[in-house]
């Protein structure tokens, strides 16, 4: 089909992002309620309809919170929400059977360091639910329109997107390109920035069936995956609905010749009812798609005024849907500093800490995920894990700890900490969870942070205060300032009251900056002579203005 051009051929956006999957509806999300004008193209006519990625973590769910979708989330996700834990098994109905373990959170250790939780919500009841809010808060989302080419200068990128079903081509001009086009970025080719790292893992094909009477041999074991080692046919078994829609993860070969047609519905069915162990199981095989798991990382997150995000970026294992996640957290980050530099109180050297800190983050959490296929015995997995350093799990659960120029202090060229997660406030952590009232509301501190940079003043830093409130209205930074115990009051009282001071790392007299993601970019411990310089000196540092 030939291409023409249309009458939009000109058009001018701040953010232009390709691809609509995850990573790029949550972009659009996340910029949208930051007030970024904003195009989103994708290919494909609709969201996903394959039921995966379904494993949304507690980071990724109070960056959902904050951005007002939470509780629409866990409505999409409802009928899964009783489903916990790991089962491995023989057969669902013969030989040993183990729990690597029955719940996510055992001992509610999550819950006391964050207002929200894990949550159960396959790739295509979530993609709707970002598509509908995205689009409320005035994101321009165009399916079925497919990059043609970008091509950037000094002051921005011109793009050309198609219409797939008309042909016509228009012309975009926007500041900077958000390149969320999955595994095979086009983008990141017509780049040139190569992947790095061990490189393909295995490959499985995914069948999604319907099997009433599978119901009946799961029993009231509510797993959020089975992994079934019946040497004969091994694979992995997820719920769709806990009754009749499954899904089935069978190990492919293609590097022996195997092909996708080599799958066919007989055989499927067979696979399932010799892995479950019910051979007399009647099954309708609904859809089947190949997939491909690997650990490469980008060797570097864009170039000039275009950035990576998502697989383009990064590829993981599947196994705890640290990649999907990642990715959603990487379109947070890059949000909020464009976003900063686009309404002009940050510079645009902020930017440059988005490679700084999430590359280190994929490198880390991608071979914590090779671990945790090995450990789980992922059917199909027969790779040696690389060996690379790897993230503690609570530090993938609850986020890592930055060491970047956008931290006040830190060595730029740092790399972030893969520790377990510590819920205290140091440069470069995530600022601690605490149920507090604001007036007659009641909410968690991690509920401040999203739209401007915070300055928490102990309950004797008055001063602390009032200079943030002067700074912020000579430079124009939205710096939104709070006085512990007065503006922000914690739940409860008597000995029972947190000391508030030494959770957020500093003194009474003391005060805490806190980026727009959570994380703390300075803390002072005390009084100073001149605390608006001070403060003005911290902030053209950590937003890197001037």
């Amino acid at each position: 089909m030939t291409s023409t051009t249309d009458s939009r051929a000109g058009e001018r956006v701040p953010v232009l992002i390709a691809g609509g999957s995850l990573v790029g509806l949550s972009a659009s999300l996340f910029l949208g309620r930051l007030g970024i004008r904003h195009t989103l193209v994708e290919r494909h006519a609709r969201t996903s309809h394959h039921p995966r990625g379904r494993g949304n973590n507690v980071r990724t769910m109070e960056l959902f919170r904050t951005a007002g979708v939470e509780s629409a989330i866990r409505e999409a996700a409802s009928v899964l929400a009783g489903n916990h834990g790991i089962l491995q098994a023989h057969t669902l109905t013969g030989g040993p059977q183990e729990w690597l373990f029955k719940q996510i959170d055992p001992g509610g250790r999550l819950s006391r360091i964050s207002p929200s939780g894990w949550c159960l919500c396959s790739q295509n009841d979530l993609e709707p639910v970002l598509l509908e809010c995205a689009r409320d808060l005035g994101g321009d989302i165009r399916f079925g329109t497919e990059l043609i080419s970008a091509e950037q200068d000094s002051d921005g990128v011109t793009a050309v997107v198609r219409d797939r079903e008309s042909g016509r081509d228009t012309t975009v001009r926007a500041d900077y390109l958000i390149a969320a086009d999955g595994p095979r970025s086009p983008v990141r080719e017509r780049l040139g920035i190569p992947m790095t790292g061990p490189g393909d893992l295995f490959h499985n094909v995914s069948i999604t069936f319907r099997a009433e009477r599978l119901a009946e041999a799961v029993g009231d074991q509510r797993f959020i995956v089975c992994y079934l080692t019946n040497p004969e046919s091994p694979g992995a078994l997820l719920p769709v609905d806990n009754e009749r829609d499954w899904v089935f993860h069978a190990p492919w070969k293609p590097d022996t010749g195997e092909t996708l047609e080599d799958f066919t519905e007989e055989r499927c069915a067979d696979l399932i009812r010799s892995a479950t162990g019910v051979p007399d199981l009647e099954v309708e095989v609904t859809g089947k798609a190949p997939w491909h798991a690997a650990e490469r990382t980008a060797a570097r997150y864009g170039r000039g005024r275009i950035f990576l995000a998502g697989d383009s970026a990064h590829e993981m294992s599947p196994t705890g849907a640290f990649g999907s996640n990642t990715g959603i957290q990487d379109a947070h980050n890059l949000a909020w500093k464009l976003a900063a530099v686009l309404h002009g109180w940050a510079g645009p050297g902020l930017l440059e800490s988005y490679d700084l800190e999430r590359r280190a983050v994929a490198l880390a959490t991608g071979a914590r995920a090779s671990a945790r296929s090995a450990e789980h015995s992922h059917p199909g997995y027969d790779v040696a894990p690389s060996g690379g350093p790897q993230a503690g799990m609570l530090a993938v659960v609850l986020g890592y700890r930055y060491r970047t120029g956008a931290v006040d202090g830190a060595d730029a060229d740092a790399p972030v900490i893969p520790e377990d997660f510590r819920p205290v406030t140091e440069p470069g952590g995530r600022a601690p969870h605490l149920w507090v009232h604001q007036g007659g509301r009641r909410m968690s501190t991690l509920d401040l942070y999203e739209r401007a940079p915070v300055l928490l003043c102990g309950p004797d830093a008055g001063e602390w205060y009032r200079a943030g409130l002067r700074v912020a209205e000579r430079t124009g930074v939205p710096l939104e300032c709070y006085r512990i115990g007065e503006d922000l009051v914690p739940e409860g009282g008597g000995d029972e009251a947190p000391d508030w001071a030494r959770l957020h790392g500093t003194t009474d007299e003391g005060a805490v900056l806190v980026r727009p993601d959570g994380f703390t970019a300075w803390v002072v411990k005390g009084p100073d002579e001149d605390h608006e310089r001070t403060l003005e000196a911290v902030l053209d540092r950590v937003f890197r203005r001037g």
